[in-house]
């Protein structure tokens, strides 16, 4: 998962949804891409407290996931949401297999993720406050500006719910 922030590779192999509708599923690389660059960007990890680790990093990437997961799902566009699901799990199974996870562990692992991010969409979903940030981003560790990380999240749920959804999809996240 390390390296999950280094490279967020739009050039995987189709999964099962993607090699069932054709090249839709390669449309959704830039927005994963974007989805990972937002999460990479250093004042998350400088200026709003998310630890700078694998974890940290993970949590970050599901926030900003679950952000764009529930603009499509009110959008009714399950299928995008789908495959852009899928594309998460392609890149956390890659990232597994390069931190030296045997395959008998590797689905355990990504089932375990998932299960991560499916809360991460229930409690997002709720909405947005510091409890649920407590609990999500940083794992009980609330640091002292944690109003302003709030306010910085939510203005990104903003731009991400007011970007056109077209633009959203091309990897804009508003």
């Amino acid at each position: 998962m390390l390296n999950m922030m280094t490279t967020a590779s739009t050039e995987r192999k189709p999964g099962f949804f993607g090699r069932l509708f054709g090249k839709r599923e390669h449309s959704l690389g830039a927005v994963y891409a974007a989805v990972v660059a937002e999460a990479r960007r250093p004042y998350w990890y400088a200026d709003y407290g998310v630890p700078d680790t694998v974890d940290g990093r993970f949590d970050m990437v599901s926030l900003v996931l679950s952000l764009v997961l529930l603009r499509l799902e009110r959008e009714g566009r399950d299928l995008e949401a789908v495959l852009l699901t899928e594309r998460f799990i392609d890149d956390m199974d890659g990232q597994i297999r390069e931190l030296g996870f045997g395959d008998l562990v590797v689905g355990k692992q990504v089932g375990e993720m998932m299960a991560v991010v499916g809360g991460r969409l229930g409690a997002h979903r709720a909405g947005l406050d510091l409890e649920t940030l407590s609990r999500t981003l940083w794992r009980g560790h609330v640091p002292g500006n944690a109003d302003a990380a709030l306010a910085r999240i939510t203005a990104l749920r903003g731009r991400i719910d007011s970007a056109a959804i077209d633009g959203l999809l091309g990897g804009h996240l508003g």
